[in-house]
């Protein structure tokens, strides 16, 4: 069974995802992503996968997983049992921990563990019990606190010299077999053609499949129907138009991202930003005026 690729949004202005979730989730399936991951459970035991290696897991299980290597785990819970706070997770990209180990040349001490994470990285239960406090801390922090807690939480993983792998050797992903699907061909064409108009259909047509049966593979792959999945890119693109184009106004900017109809941007803008774009452009400002007059 090929694994689902997981698409895996790092906000603008952020370096790493940190988020957590809870249990059913639907990242809860067999898949996999470009990006490493730190996974940490905080409730429930059950059994997870990573690679070719199956093993039972129980609260505090710390396992880092590298580039495309296909991983899930499977919580041993009655049928409609909900379970608020199943885990925490940590994502980011290769191309950024290779930037701050370039930086960063003590970083470098991190390189044995993220060779390591291409076949799962599984911390010992000591380790797991310091990197803990400090994922709880940074799924929620901001600012700076946010970068001192990440580099704290890889110094404490990285430290730890009992971590051991968990896929074989002879396990190697391959991510170009996994994303054979047409859903990553529709991927690849909304990425490429965000601002123009298309419909599910001609998405559904793309990668093969009904509609229907689109749809529902669309939402296992990304959590969320095409429609917001289109909305938060265009959204996130009609930020970086409001902050580089400033002669631009924003009914221009509304077409020039994607949208229509101006009434649906400012709808979709305050429901992601908690604002109106006139307002996201008058705190612009007021912060570039405060730059230039410190």
């Amino acid at each position: 069974m090929n694994p689902d690729l997981e698409v895996v949004q790092i906000g603008r202005g952020e370096s790493f995802k940190a988020w957590e979730h809870g249990y059913p989730f639907h990242t809860v399936r067999w898949h996999f992503h470009p990006e490493y991951e730190i996974h940490h459970v905080v409730a429930t035991t059950g059994r997870y996968f990573v690679g070719d290696f199956i093993g039972e897991f129980e609260p505090g299980n710390l396992v880092l997983t590298g580039p495309n290597l296909p991983h899930n785990w499977v919580s041993n819970i009655p049928a409609g049992t909900d379970v608020p706070l199943r885990g925490r997770v940590v994502q980011f990209t290769e191309g950024f921990i290779a930037n701050a180990i370039k930086t960063f040349p003590e970083l470098d001490a991190c390189s044995q563990m993220l060779e390591l994470s291409r076949r799962g990285a599984l911390f010992s239960a000591a380790a797991a019990s310091r990197v803990g406090p400090m994922l709880e801390e940074l799924v929620k922090a901001k600012g700076v606190r946010r970068i001192e807690l990440f580099f704290g939480v890889l110094g404490a993983m990285c430290s730890s010299n009992d971590a051991r792998s968990l896929a074989s050797a002879r396990y190697l992903p391959d991510p170009s077999g996994f994303m054979s699907t047409g859903v990553n061909e529709a991927l690849a064409y909304i990425d490429s053609h965000l601002t123009e108009p298309f419909t599910e259909g001609d998405l559904a047509d793309l990668s093969g499949q009904s509609p229907s049966a689109f749809s529902r593979s669309f939402r296992r792959h990304t959590g969320m129907a095409l429609v917001r999945y289109v909305n938060r890119l265009r959204i996130n693109f009609a930020c970086h138009l409001l902050m580089s184009k400033s002669e631009m106004s924003i009914t221009d900017i509304c077409f020039s991202a994607g949208f229509n109809n101006i009434s649906n941007f400012n709808r979709q803008f305050l429901v992601q930003k908690g604002m109106a774009p006139s307002r996201f452009r008058t705190l612009l400002a007021q912060n570039v005026r405060a730059v230039e007059a410190a």
